[in-house]
């Protein structure tokens, strides 16, 4: 394709916009153009994009133009099949004309996700030979029945397919870790497994879409998972530090042991097996009666269980040998899963005793399965720095990376030093689509760019958002009320709350910093108000979203999957209610450690974890009010100390700008004429 003849990223986006039925906004063309820029100087790039930028075509247009191998990391399942179920069919078959191309796309997950043949036909069943009868009675046999005929049909096997879903319980019956996995060249089932056609399927597709967890595995672990690439998509990048630290923690609960000494049970030496019981319920009892909470040491107790666990699970794993060695039985896959479970538990009992001092320790306990020792890497910025700011370009991008007006604290989570951050003004880059080396231009390969991760450059773009915030929303803080205390919220400010909803006309989303303050504030409520209020645990959490969107007058309340990801625009959400600002616990193990160390190294612990963590949630959380260019609305915090602490300022300029008021009467007539408004009546 001669110079000429390539079209300019404005025409391809155009493209784009008008094929998915979109508005073209002037963010989402500022951004495209920094993505391409970004690419073409082998830069990094934050992005935030506010809600209704359309960042999705912001990024996934010059990533196409590109012509590179593309990886984009999306945080939530829904944005992955609009992705690949939406913007990028309409996308690839709107740009094929101008492109000359039609590039490929593929969606890839973790092993877990697929379904595995080889344990659907002949591999060990957890909870007997009941789920094979013709004609189960249970709940769970007959899943394992409806998933044995779903296999004859599905193309995939990927769970998200199945329609209705099926709970955890009955989908570990037929799916494996990559841990318990016999490997496709050893498997019967090779050539027909879904996951590595899956796999296939990325290696061979130009753009391909994943989740935050398998590129933290990808980045974290030894075995890389995802096809080689050279630009790595992160979107809603502001949650993949904690999604990175999940992968990172390890568990050792008394319901994993008890599990992997019943699976090595009938297959170890009968010896090896007695030496993990006895240390298990050796385990079981030094537990009892702990407390939980962070411990910086094992006291003598506690680390001869731990110990004795770890030398037990490795006369296990000896005595199960290697499953590579030995011909394909039922009983080896068996074998194989007996040896994932209890290489588990001696890996993490040596984590454990090497009490490194980059790893956090603490006791749990869960009421499903009992108490755990836990153990997490005080930080993952380290980890991240290394493994994902390489040789690639990595594009970051979200409506919520600058906390405070300041892009750093979020960038410095994921690895990225403010040494790194680019401020001078970039040299223009051209709009047209570049060609591959070899295909009439040279390669720059060798212009020498600065790949040392320790000192990765990046650049950071606030494109804004097309709403108009302070005419669409009021930020009302109830600076009156009392500071919100341990024993629930107080008289005054349950009265704030029911005033508000009541002058909304309902249309309310509650979001509680705890789900005891959720449910209390739910009873209380349902006696006073003749709304209807639905409450998170009342029903599953899709059935509720669905309703509250359908009955424009009904309310919700409920914790932490409330503060993000909800997206209802209209008359259903147009009052957005927080009880108090959601610091982490005092006790939170984790968050304590990360402030100690920050505190240690002479920064400011409260600001750097607690405040951040917590300015996160509330910049997720205000963002659900205004999800359209006709929605209006208040977010109402019923915490006094974002007016009055000298940390409030911080929060408020990480939240969108809205007006903002502390007048509780003027803000009871915008929400009534907004409810009349909403209703058809005069305002």
């Amino acid at each position: 394709m001669s110079d000429s003849d390539r079209p300019e990223l404005t025409e391809l986006l155009h493209a784009a916009v008008a094929a998915v039925g979109g508005a073209e906004r002037p963010g989402q063309v500022s951004m495209a153009e920094a993505v391409s820029g970004a690419v073409a100087r082998a830069e990094h790039l934050l992005v935030q994009a506010g809600t209704g930028t359309g960042k999705s075509l912001a990024y996934l247009v010059p990533a196409l133009a590109a012509r590179r191998k593309v990886v984009v990391a999306t945080a939530t399942l829904a944005l992955q099949r609009q992705l690949v179920e939406r913007d990028l069919p309409r996308t690839v078959e709107a740009l094929r004309p101008l492109l000359r191309r039609s590039p490929t796309f593929a969606t890839l997950k973790g092993r877990g996700n697929y379904l595995c043949l080889h344990r659907l036909h002949d591999g060990p069943p957890d909870e007997g030979e009941v789920l094979f009868d013709p004609a189960p009675t249970s709940r769970l046999g007959q899943d394992v029945v409806r998933l044995r005929d779903w296999a004859d049909e599905t193309e995939t096997g990927d769970r998200d397919d199945l329609s209705p879903g099926v709970n955890d319980r009955a989908w570990a019956q037929v799916s494996v870790s990559s841990r318990e996995c016999l490997g496709a060249s050893r498997c019967p089932y090779g050539d027909d497994c879904f996951a590595e056609a899956a796999r296939e399927r990325a290696k061979q597709a130009d753009i391909v879409i994943t989740n935050h967890a398998l590129l933290a595995i990808d980045a974290l672990e030894d075995a890389p998972v995802l096809p080689e690439h050279e630009l790595l998509i992160v979107d809603e990048a502001h949650e993949f530090a904690s999604r990175a630290t999940g992968v990172a923690t390890a568990e050792l609960s008394l319901s994993a042991v008890d599990r992997a000494a019943r699976r090595a049970g009938k297959l170890a030496n009968e010896s090896a097996v007695d030496n993990l019981d006895a240390a298990s319920e050796a385990f079981k009892k030094t537990m009892e009666g702990r407390e939980p909470g962070r411990l910086r040491e094992l006291d003598p107790d506690l680390g001869w269980t731990v110990s004795a666990l770890r030398d037990a699970s490795r006369g296990v794993i000896t005595s199960l040998g290697e499953v590579r060695d030995k011909s394909l039985s039922n009983e080896d896959a068996a074998r194989r899963q007996a040896l994932a479970g209890v290489e588990h538990i001696h890996d993490t009992c040596e984590r454990i005793l090497k009490d490194s001092p980059h790893d956090v320790i603490w006791l749990e306990r869960n009421e499903r399965t009992g108490a755990s020792l836990r153990v997490a890497p005080i930080a993952v910025a380290g980890l991240l720095r290394e493994a994902l700011f390489g040789d690639r370009t990595v594009v970051l991008t979200s409506a919520t990376l600058k906390l405070g007006g300041d892009f750093r604290g979020v960038a410095g989570s994921l690895g990225l030093t403010a040494e790194g951050l680019l401020t001078d003004e970039p040299e223009p880059v051209p709009t047209e689509v570049a060609v591959q080396p070899g295909e009439g231009e040279e390669s720059d390969d060798d212009a020498d760019p600065d790949t040392d991760a320790d000192l990765a450059r990046w650049r950071a773009l606030d494109v804004g958002s097309p709403f108009d915030y302070p005419r669409q929303g009021i930020l009302y803080v109830a600076r009156h009320l009392p500071p919100p205390g341990r024993d629930g919220m107080s008289a005054d400010t349950l009265d704030e709350l029911a005033e508000l909803i009541e002058a909304a006309g309902g249309r309310a989303l509650g979001l509680f910093s705890s789900r005891r303050g959720a449910e209390a504030a739910t009873e209380a409520l349902r006696e006073r108000l003749d709304l209807p209020i639905l409450c998170q645990g009342d029903d599953s959490l899709a059935e509720l979203l669905r309703r509250f969107a359908a009955e424009p007058r009904t309310c919700l309340f409920g914790t932490l999957s409330l503060w993000q990801g909800v997206d209802v625009p209209g008359p259903s959400c147009q009052l957005v209610i927080m009880d108090r600002i959601p610091f982490p616990r005092p006790d939170d193990p984790l968050m304590s450690a990360r402030a100690q160390s920050v505190q240690e190294n002479g920064g400011n612990g409260f600001m750097a974890v607690s405040a951040t963590h917590a300015a996160l949630l509330m910049a997720q959380g205000a963002g659900r009010l205004i999800r359209a260019m006709d929605d209006r609305g208040v977010v109402a915090v019923l915490d006094p100390r974002l007016a009055t602490a000298r940390y409030g300022g911080f929060f408020r300029a990480s939240m969108p700008p809205l007006w903002y008021t502390e007048d509780r009467n003027q803000v009871r007539r915008s929400l009534a004429a907004i409810d009349k408004d909403g209703r058809g009546e005069p305002a």
